[in-house]
């Protein structure tokens, strides 16, 4: 009878230790969002790599597990607290919000423009240019195709998830300045994200069969894919020293569709659909 009250006394003290630690540290979390989301993020990309190389040997590559699971963490956290906002509902997590937020992703997109050299793109030749144009066309039409199978008809919509079909970033930066939705531009995402990873697992089957297996080569065929971590990922897996080559024109290849995205392709898919 005498240990009973002790041991309560013990899980009383217990309990309001760690319910003081808990408060502690979200207080300190939430105070500091930016830092928060770094260390989240940072942890999310350490597990993505180390599943790429322990289960898939490096032929899919990191950085799209990483989109992978941000998607689905997206999706469990928006269900799990019935926001709007997927993970950044969680003020545990709410500092992803602003470390995802456009100022830091428009940034991200100019620094990968600003990091290629345009007389290396002219090494390529004029075939590299041309494969930049191709590259771009040949994957807004199958995006612009599958959305309108889906039932989309507005040109903003279209326009969208076609870019995204062009890659994972040229479709939320094409839907944010055409004025898309959420959902619109989620969708788009998502294409990119399911190009990105066929590239990276069907590259190392297809490269004999297409002669991938030179820099001249590489070079154009960075223009046509161009999403940047499927042409590095399927090319590690091919020939490593074929990465920068490819690398090379998929960065001009991004850059070139968050130009063409709300300015061209959107007037041509107006012009179409009205």
């Amino acid at each position: 009878t005498q240990r009973q009250p002790l041991a309560r006394r013990r899980w009383s003290y217990q309990r309001s230790w760690v319910i003081a630690m808990y408060e502690f540290m979200m207080k300190v979390i939430s105070g500091y969002g930016l830092i928060s989301g770094f260390a989240v993020i940072g942890l999310t990309m350490w597990v993505s790599y180390w599943i790429s190389d322990t289960f898939t040997k490096g032929r899919l590559h990191g950085s799209a597990i990483a989109i992978l699971l941000g998607l689905v963490l997206s999706y469990v956290g928006g269900a799990f607290t019935g926001g709007s906002k997927g993970v950044v509902d969680i003020p545990l997590l709410s500092g992803i919000g602003l470390l995802g937020g456009a100022m830091l992703r428009d940034f991200a997109i100019v620094a990968t423009a600003y990091g290629v050299s345009v007389d290396e793109l002219k090494r390529a030749g004029s075939v590299g240019v041309l494969a930049l144009f191709v590259g771009v066309g040949t994957s807004f039409i199958p995006g612009v195709g599958v959305a309108m199978a889906f039932g989309y008809t507005d040109a903003v919509s279209l326009t969208t998830i076609g870019a995204g079909a062009v890659t994972y970033i040229v479709g939320p930066v094409t839907g944010a300045a055409i004025g898309a939705s959420s959902e619109v531009m989620a969708l788009s995402i998502a294409a990119g994200l399911i190009k990105a990873i066929l590239v990276m697992v069907m590259t190392p089957f297809v490269a004999p069969l297409i002669g991938l297996n030179n820099p001249r080569s590489a070079v154009i065929f960075g223009g046509l894919m161009g999403t940047s971590s499927g042409v590095a990922g399927g090319l590690a897996a091919t020939d490593p020293k074929l990465v920068p080559y490819g690398c090379l024109t998929a960065a001009f290849y991004t850059a070139l569709g968050c130009l063409l995205g709300p300015s061209v392709l959107f007037l041509i898919m107006r012009g179409l659909v009205g």
